[in-house]
């Protein structure tokens, strides 16, 4: 049997990069592959979603990933700047939105060259590690994409030139999070059953070795 599970990723969750490195263990250890769907954050999918969330979710949510980070031992520090473009004190979203757009547009084609797994691995550390500020200008995108393997300036070139293609495919991505059971992230999906959060990686392993999972040699 060949085990795969599908990985819904957005560039914005600092629940993602706390996901990260025990995701890379179970693929660097594990007889399984991960498909990479990244998908828009919440933000951009719903703009209205921070205008009607309770006022204790975000400060919740700060002090919970800090904590997190901790706990696992994990460098932390939110983006500068932060991927989704908004004004704090009113949570409005910006119309324009460079960033996120470009982040997940580039993951997507990073997908398709095969070497997804690998870009969330390089370009996710210099976004949440506390290594980079400004992580979007100069070559500090660029040097990530290329230790993930990748021809940095090709992929900026085909999103450049179809960025509504990959738009697309990410779309595709959103529905498939909504049929396999949530729309958060990180959502791991796996034999119909999804497992939300960085706090279901453990389970996911658990439900995927009850299966026959095997460890590689």
């Amino acid at each position: 049997m060949t085990f795969a599970f599908d990985l819904y990723w957005s560039f914005r969750s600092p629940y993602c990069y706390l996901a990260l490195d025990r995701i890379l263990a179970i693929r660097r250890d594990w007889e399984v592959e991960v498909a990479v769907r990244p998908v828009y954050p919440m933000a951009i999918r719903s703009a209205e979603f921070f205008k009607h969330v309770n006022p204790l979710y975000r400060p919740y949510h700060t002090l919970d990933s800090k904590r997190v980070a901790e706990y696992l031992g994990v460098p932390f520090r939110r983006p500068l700047p932060d991927p989704v473009a908004m004004d704090m004190a009113t949570n409005k979203i910006a119309a324009e939105q460079p960033y996120v757009h470009r982040l997940t547009r580039l993951g997507q084609a990073a997908v398709e060259a095969g070497r997804g797994l690998e870009f969330l691995d390089r370009v996710s550390r210099i976004l949440w590690d506390g290594s980079v500020d400004g992580w979007n200008t100069g070559d500090h995108l660029a040097k990530a994409m290329t230790r993930a393997g990748l021809d940095a300036a090709a992929l900026e070139r085909d999103v450049a030139a179809d960025p509504a293609e990959y738009d697309r495919s990410i779309e595709a991505n959103q529905q498939a999070q909504l049929a396999a059971g949530h729309w958060g992230v990180p959502l791991m999906a796996f034999a119909g059953e999804p497992f939300y959060g960085q706090d279901r990686v453990e389970t996911l392993l658990w439900r995927m070795r009850q299966k026959g999972l095997r460890r590689r040699r």
